[in-house]
């Protein structure tokens, strides 16, 4: 029987990642059995990709990797129409990311451009702000329209900050990244971020730094100018109204939906409307998840739960107040 599902934490070193991972969300991923990293990135919470697939943590399903439990439980797991679209693919990747230093310039295929070069999926985004340092800000898009031309020479010349939105970012804060918008995260900023199952990224710039081995990383420039929007868009944070003990809406779009529930009472929450799993992301204080009398999961902030298909409520119990994020795939 299907229960809700933990999973072992998969950590990233990145070389611009800090130390927030372990004293913010307390992950030790200086652990033997985390791979004694001496900084952390990434972790990937919720993850189908191929070599990184999520290991169940507890209960009778522990030890089971995601990719076995969908051919196991197909649409009792995922839901039907979402096993119809993604068969045993699981379609979204849950992480979160600690910016001890910029993060590259990039930007990201769509679903065509993706399955084109890649037979993959592009990569549509969303971050949700945990903590920021003061004066932490974060790229979206261009501050105007360009042109592709103009683009590129803001490459050659190494101009493209002046061209680049740059918007500050504080905790709740909610950006909404389609495929094809330029960005990156700003140092100071621990965020979750909530994707396409891709692992596929174009580096515009990085800002010239060099790794251990004073080696710089790859840069993607021709295979990034196809995929850009040069558009300008009017906003590029998300407005959501946080309302207490109510569930708010932040981001609807093709692939994926995100709530956001901040709640300091009990709460029976229904999924029976949805034909998909959720995913619960804890990005402030702590919950306890009760699915009937079968099984009983404790989370805290930097901890998710997969809500399978097949339960179609849970009961949420705040330890104080509680903000979490609610994603699932929408119906067709």
């Amino acid at each position: 029987m299907l229960y809700p599902l933990t999973f072992e934490t998969i950590f990233k070193d990145k070389i611009w990642g800090g130390q927030k991972i372990k004293t913010i969300l307390g992950k030790d991923f200086t652990a033997e059995s985390a791979g004694a990293l001496p900084n952390c990135g990434e972790t990937w919470e919720v993850s189908g990709v191929e070599g990184n697939v999520s290991v169940v943590s507890d209960g009778p399903l522990a030890g089971k990797n995601l990719a076995e439990l969908i051919g196991e439980y197909k649409a009792d797991l995922v839901g039907q129409h979402v096993y119809e679209q993604f068969g045993d693919t699981f379609p979204l990747l849950v992480k979160f990311i600690d910016a001890n230093d910029d993060l590259s310039i990039q930007v990201h295929p769509n679903d065509q451009l993706a399955k084109e070069r890649h037979n993959s999926f592009g990569k549509t985004e969303m971050w949700y702000i945990l903590q920021a340092d003061e004066g932490a800000t974060l790229n979206s898009g261009f501050n105007r329209t360009v042109s592709r031309d103009e683009y590129l020479k803001a490459v050659e010349e190494n101009t493209l900050m002046d061209i680049l939105n740059i918007e500050p970012a504080k905790p709740g804060d909610v950006f909404f990244l389609p495929a094809g918008r330029v960005h990156y995260i700003g140092k100071g900023l621990l965020l979750a971020e909530i994707q396409q199952t891709s692992d596929i990224t174009y580096r515009i710039y990085d800002f010239d730094r060099t790794d251990d081995k004073g080696q710089k990383r790859e840069l993607h420039t021709e295979q990034a100018v196809d995929a850009i929007d040069y558009q300008f868009h009017d906003t590029y944070k998300t407005e959501y109204e946080k309302a207490l003990n109510h569930s708010v809406n932040a981001v609807t779009c093709p692939y994926f939906v995100t709530n956001v529930l901040h709640f300091d009472r009990e709460v029976l929450h229904d999924f029976s409307h949805l034909d998909s799993f959720v995913i619960l992301v804890c990005v402030g204080g702590g919950v306890t998840i009760q699915s009937g009398n079968t099984h009983e999961v404790t989370l805290k902030m930097g901890q998710c739960a997969l809500i399978p298909a097949s339960v179609k409520s849970v009961t949420l119990i705040p330890d104080g107040e509680m903000t979490l994020l609610e994603s699932y795939v929408p119906g067709v």
